[in-house]
């Protein structure tokens, strides 16, 4: 009978603790964010495949001088890249400058579609791996 009687008193205190728990704490919880912070904040971002290989990223590139002179702001792109490391999908933006650039598959060198806005002028470029080009100004 005494242990008819602790086993009983041992169902109800678990019971009780149970109950304390989830009037406590909500019931079960998620393992999933509760909340959504406001703002993303850094000076680039990089996705990567189950492999660890950047498939895209997002930086920002400072502003240089080449040995011959020519200066090149600082400049926001976007780049989009195969699973063999080609950037099939570059968008970038400076203040002189604006361009979305699209390349062929791997293992092509001349086949791509660059679409730029510089200055006043914009312009599109479409070149075929045969060598073919066409040049579309305004």
């Amino acid at each position: 009978m005494k242990t008819q009687r602790f086993l009983m008193v041992l169902t109800v205190v678990n019971l009780a603790i149970l109950v304390f728990t989830a009037a406590t704490f909500g019931g079960v919880r998620h393992a999933a964010a509760q909340d959504v912070a406001p703002m993303l904040r850094g000076r680039g971002l990089e996705i990567v495949d189950e492999q660890g290989r950047v498939r895209a990223s997002i930086s920002v590139l400072p502003a240089t001088t080449s040995e011959q002179g020519d200066r090149s702001r600082e400049t926001v792109l976007l780049r989009l890249i195969t699973e063999r490391g080609r950037p099939g999908v570059k968008i970038g933006t400076s203040e002189e400058t604006s361009g979305l650039s699209l390349t062929g598959p791997s293992g092509t060198r001349d086949t791509y579609v660059i679409l730029e806005a510089k200055g006043h002028t914009s312009s599109l470029r479409l070149r075929n791996e045969n060598g073919k080009q066409q040049d579309v100004t305004p």
